[in-house]
């Protein structure tokens, strides 16, 4: 298995496609523009320089993961002749299904198909296919190159060959995959979401102030970035979406999203991504400072 398709240039893809191409596989990389992708393989790039600052690959080592990725706008050509194809489209249930149902009929039979999704089940994604159990879910972390946990999860038709196929190509990735089962939020999520939720409500109901509430986490609970600041860093509207997805599906009030949350989504203040969220990334170099903590 070492020709692999990432639907997606984005934060999620990008790293996907980094890691893979950086432990010698055949990456194709997909998106809909070549603006898109464009940006991608630029932030691709930009992350290996970093490495090569910190003396932990080589300028070679950099040629060789860059030359290792292909790019495509075309969905059918970019999945022809791959292995794997992991899906790492925008957290929305209607463009995935879109997706899922165009790669059941484009990719080879034996071909796995894997989504990067953070909450939506991989059940409902695998029922639009003509192959529900090859299906399964690899949640990467961001950023992807560095951390090292994949949250492997099984569908319910989803065969034990694909997920231990899937759990040793993560080994192989240097990664450690974990296999939980299709539960809105799965584990990561599902503990996460509610912790930032209610950061929200700490700040919304006027309990303490930003930097106190990230300062608390940090400094008391050993966190290495605050629920604010981490969610500022996911983007304010991912954060919502997996929320809104677990409230649905676990129809329990705990997981319904701040009001503060929604109103911020609903103004564009997304995070990092917008320039604003709970704190202020309108300067370049303030966004460069939060990412480097990363990389």
């Amino acid at each position: 298995m070492k020709n692999i398709a990432v639907i997606g240039a984005g934060t999620m893809g990008n790293g996907i496609a980094h890691t893979f191409a950086q432990n010698n596989f055949k990456v194709h990389l997909i998106d809909i523009s070549d603006a898109a992708l464009e940006k991608g393989l630029a932030t691709i790039s930009k992350n290996l320089d970093r490495m090569i600052a910190k003396e932990k690959i080589s300028e070679k080592d950099k040629t060789n993961t860059l030359n290792q990725i292909t790019t495509f706008t075309n969905l059918q050509e970019g999945v022809k002749g791959t292995n794997l194809v992991i899906e790492a489209a925008t957290e929305h249930i209607d463009l995935k299904l879109k997706i899922f149902k165009q790669l059941g009929e484009y990719c080879d039979a034996a071909t796995i198909l894997a989504t990067n999704t953070s909450s939506i089940s991989i059940t409902k994604i695998a029922a639009i296919t003509n192959r529900p159990e090859k299906v399964i879910g690899m949640h990467f972390m961001n950023p992807v190159p560095i951390m090292k946990l994949v949250e492997v999860i099984r569908g319910y038709n989803t065969s034990n060959e694909v997920t231990e196929i899937i759990m040793q190509l993560s080994k192989d990735l240097n990664k450690v995959p974990v296999a939980v089962n299709d539960y809105p939020g799965f584990v990561a999520n599902r503990i996460l979401m509610p912790m930032i939720n209610e950061a929200i409500e700490t700040l919304f109901h006027g309990v303490a102030g930003v930097y106190e509430i990230d300062t608390v986490m940090k400094l008391g609970m050993a966190h290495p970035m605050g629920p604010l600041q981490l969610a500022d860093f996911i983007g304010l509207d991912v954060c919502l979406s997996i929320l809104n997805v677990m409230h649905d599906g676990f129809k329990n009030p705990k997981y319904a999203p701040c009001p503060l949350l929604v109103n911020m989504v609903t103004a564009g203040k997304l995070g990092v991504k917008s320039g604003e969220g709970f704190y202020d990334y309108s300067e370049v170099k303030k966004a460069e400072k939060i990412s480097k903590q990363f990389m």
